[in-house]
């Protein structure tokens, strides 16, 4: 995210290299009020697994043809596994039955860190306005796509005893 002025003063940021770690540049007020650390966003990702396949969704903004996990940002005072839940209910109307987390992952480009979890769903689809469509998938027919959230389910299907080979997003 790249701020302009510091919200305590309204003075212009400036760039400095980071006092502990001279190697980053860091937007701060040149008064020294305040930094911006530009930290990595938690978002919680789930591979849901509903009536023996993995559900893949299409956000409503999103071109046809291209499905990815269910995911969501965290609340404040909320515990991942109980986030991960809330946001499967939000999006598809299923309930989680059980969670488990599948690992942590870094996608930099948007400044993200990812925590990824399987979900055992029950219950019937209903899916939030911002999602078009969702399709089940068998396991052994998934590609995972190399960025965002694809990593954590190629592991998964590792995990499984599956052998899944990346593809381009939208193609799996």
């Amino acid at each position: 995210m790249d701020l302009r002025y510091c919200p305590v003063c309204a003075k212009e940021l400036t760039q400095r290299a980071d006092a502990d770690d001279g190697q980053k540049l860091r937007q701060a007020c040149p008064d020294e009020h305040w930094v911006h650390w530009n930290n990595p966003v938690p978002v919680l990702a789930a591979i849901v697994e509903y009536q023996d396949r993995v559900l893949l969704a299409r956000n409503a903004l999103w071109p046809e043809g291209h499905f990815a996990l269910i995911a969501g940002f965290l609340e404040q005072g909320e515990s991942p596994e109980l986030g991960i839940a809330r946001e499967v209910a939000e999006e598809t109307g299923l309930q989680a039955d059980q969670v488990s987390l599948v690992g942590v992952y870094g996608f930099e480009r948007k400044n993200q860190l990812i925590i990824a979890y399987h979900v055992r769903a029950s219950g019937e689809v209903s899916l939030s306005p911002e999602l078009a469509e969702f399709k089940l998938v068998k396991h052994e027919e998934i590609s995972p796509w190399p960025a965002g959230t694809g990593p954590a389910l190629f592991d998964w299907l590792r995990a499984q005893g599956y052998q899944p080979a990346y593809s381009e997003w939208g193609a799996g």
